[in-house]
């Protein structure tokens, strides 16, 4: 549970998996009236301009392109302007086809079409999904007992998609009886959850059907009563606990919990050992967890401690214990341990693991007889395992210069078996188990990466480069041995997001391999902003400090050309989501450093976004952007908003795509930001803009098709410097 934070941080800007690929660009096939036009017929589009004013602060700001903005997505003028934009990527893009195509027939056929996770034991059945041949979508199947027994596959989400352009499986949940399948589908990309039930006992649905929800299902242990979270429509916040019982209608529900500040986020969920259901409450400074025990749901929730600003927690939960990471007096978080009826009085906390200056405590597992701690130092992480009994503490080994080392699925705490994941730029993702008790391990499964592959053709690093004001920036790189010199020749595809205090971590792709075996080197840029050095390093990227993560990206640019790990006009930067507003910062600054830049679901309009509690997650992001409202907020802010900043300069070479469904950063802003640059820009650089029309943030769904949004981005850089093949 302790990741509680980071991970919906993380994923509440709909970066979870979208980022973990790299991948948060859409795209909608070619229209068939264009077919037969060339680059030279179709021309880039030319966005009329309509004043619209606003004033904050005594300032004013003429928005010529305010009138995109259109919350049905219904417009014809909008949809048509979209369809011209599509239009001209298809056009100007065309002669890079047979390389796209060739791009995503590497890219797919790395990948093993008959594939399945790791089967874990719980509640006496072995659960796993695996995939099909060219199946789209994940089959959840398991077995009672044995792994030699029969499979019975209780859902297909493949059949659940079809007829749909976009479809997204949120969550899938049993009842603790094993009998009673919930599971909850998005079709239009909006993030709006129907949850469903299935008798897995005689494979009927039930009537009940929950709408409008956050995707989330928590069981109560009587078999009939489930938790759930409905969203607010216009603002997409997940603000009500509901209480369902199976049987009856929605409008029956009882609502448990309401979130009146909207400046928190609300989730749900259930501890490891099936005894309690919490919510959880979360905004950027502050969080909250409330419970009530699963045998008893309709017993009132009470808060393990009051919410206080400035306080974040999260817990798990051994007996009559409750384990509690907190950075209270710990900037880098610390674990204490309550009677759990004790637990509103902090003055019985007792601590276990304490604060240390230099080593970030992101994680930790309880079981019966051990305490797992992973922890990052110095930008790697970490396993470390506590013997409760003799407190002899033991960490793993790793190896490599640049890793990702974290906790895989545990479902329960009676075990002496921990299962972690671990990757690293040149191994691909493997599931290990280790014995708590011996240390010996094994890998369980690794992924297997189809066609000509040896990861000793690969070398990965970890530099350190010194920023503008003498901070040190880490930096992991990976490229093919023999496609690089350290010459200063070789095209970089640095890539970086910086915001939320989101660690990408330096895993494993086998997509990238195609950028690595055309001689590119991919840099992973570790700015501030995230949390790869700790909470500071967070602190030190946000709100009025958040001039630093732009210019870190830049200063790891510069470094990177002097230190001949690429030319200077070959590098290329990438960004998504808050990754995006990265991108619109650096090319308004320094734009002369790039060749080229994707910019994937961008959030660029900061101001404008940031000033209307309308829009989704924009009353969440108070303390991580700041607050127009507020005089100095609204001018720092306005001193690096993309959009506003945008003025008569040359830019680079541009990607830029979106989602018309996109929840998170809504389609308008990206739109905006191309007409205002294709008005502006003062050079005859590319500048392609590309929505698909029938998803949102995280691009296309399924297994492969996303791997077309990729091919299109790659050929787009390679192309730039002549790579055709």
């Amino acid at each position: 549970m302790a990741k509680l934070n980071y991970a919906f941080r993380f994923a509440k800007s709909g970066m979870m998996v979208s980022f973990i690929s790299l991948v948060i660009s859409g795209c909608t096939p070619s229209n068939k009236a264009t077919e037969n036009m060339t680059s030279e017929t179709i021309k880039a589009p030319v966005a009329k301009k309509v004043p619209y004013e606003m004033i904050q602060h005594g300032h004013k700001r003429i928005d010529n392109y305010y009138w995109m903005r259109d919350d049905t997505r219904e417009d014809k003028e909008i949809l048509a302007h979209l369809a011209a934009e599509n239009n001209y990527v298809d056009a100007q893009m065309a002669h890079t086809q047979p390389l796209q195509d060739t791009l995503f027939t590497e890219m797919t056929g790395r990948l093993k079409k008959d594939d399945a996770s790791v089967p874990y034991l719980k509640r006496g059945y072995w659960w796993y999904t695996r995939y099909e041949g060219d199946n789209e979508y994940a089959i959840y199947a398991r077995k009672k007992s044995s792994l030699d027994n029969p499979e019975d596959v209780f859902l297909d989400a493949n059949v659940l998609a079809e007829g749909h352009e976009y479809f997204s499986l949120s969550s899938v949940a049993v009842s603790t009886n094993n009998n009673i399948l919930a599971y909850s589908t998005d079709t239009e990309s909006r993030r709006l959850y129907t949850i469903e039930f299935k008798d897995l006992t005689t494979g009927e649905l039930y009537q009940d059907k929950l709408v409008n929800t956050s995707g989330s299902i928590v069981w109560a242990n009587d078999n009939k009563t489930v938790f759930y979270i409905k969203k607010d429509v216009q603002t997409l916040l997940g603000y009500q606990v509901f209480r369902h019982t199976l049987g009856t209608s929605q409008d029956q529900d009882k609502l448990v919990y309401q979130e009146d500040d909207t400046t928190f986020y609300t989730y749900i969920g259930k501890t490891r050992d099936s005894q309690t259901i919490y919510i959880y409450h979360d905004s950027t400074l502050s969080t909250g967890i409330s419970v009530v025990a699963a045998d008893t749901p309709n017993a009132e929730f009470k808060m393990i401690t009051p919410i206080t600003q400035g306080h974040e927690y999260d817990f798990d939960q051994h007996n009559d214990w409750y384990y509690i990471r907190t950075n209270k007096d710990a900037k880098n978080f610390k674990l204490v341990k309550v009677k759990r009826d004790d637990s509103a009085d902090m003055s019985k906390w007792q601590e276990v693991i304490p604060h240390r200056e230099s080593v970030y405590f992101e994680d930790f597992l309880v079981f019966d007889n051990h305490l797992v701690l992973e922890e990052k130092e110095n930008g790697n992480t970490n396993i470390r395992i506590i013997n409760l009994s003799t407190n002899q503490v033991t960490a793993l080994p790793f190896n490599d210069a640049a890793y990702v080392a974290t906790f895989d699925t545990n479902p329960t705490s009676d075990s002496d078996k921990l299962r972690y994941y671990y990757s690293s730029l040149t191994t691909p993702g493997a599931v290990m188990e280790v014995d708590l008790n011996t240390f010996s391990s094994k890998t369980l499964k690794q992924d297997e990466v189809l066609g000509e592959f040896d990861s000793n053709w690969y070398q990965s690093e970890r530099v350190f480069v010194t920023a503008r004001d003498g901070k040190k920036v880490p930096v992991s790189i990976v490229y093919r041995k023999d496609k690089f010199n350290k010459d200063g020749t070789n095209p970089v595809y640095q890539y970086a997001y910086g915001s939320y205090g989101a660690t990408i971590e330096p895993y494993f792709s086998a997509s990238r391999l195609s950028l690595l075996d055309r001689g590119f080197v991919f840099a992973l840029a570790h700015i501030r902003g995230g949390q790869m050095l700790g909470r500071s390093w967070y602190e030190d990227g946000k709100m009025f400090n958040k001039i630093n993560t732009y210019t870190d990206f830049i200063d790891v640019t510069k470094s990177l050309t002097e230190q001949k790990y690429g030319a200077e006009d070959k590098v290329f930067a990438i960004g998504g989501s808050a990754g995006g507003l990265l991108m619109g910062a650096i090319i308004n600054m320094e734009p002369e450093l790039y060749r080229g830049v994707a910019a994937h679901v961008p959030f660029v309009d900061v101001v404008t976004t940031m000033s209307d509690p309308s829009i989704p997650l924009t009353t969440n992001e108070y303390d991580e952007w700041g607050n127009p409202a507020n005089k100095d907020s609204y001018e720092y802010m306005l001193s690096y908003s993309p959009y506003d900043q945008v003025k008569a300069q040359d830019y680079p070479n541009l990607l830029v795509t979106t989602g018309l469904h996109d929840s998170q950063v809504q389609y308008f802003e990206p739109m905006k930001w191309v007409a205002k640059l294709r008005e502006l820009k003062t050079n005859d650089n590319k500048l392609y803009f590309q929505t698909n029309m029938d998803a949102g943030h995280g691009g296309s769904s399924g297994r492969f098709r996303r791997y077309k949004e990729r091919a299109l981005e790659y050929a787009f850089f390679m192309d730039l410097v002549g790579i055709n093949k």
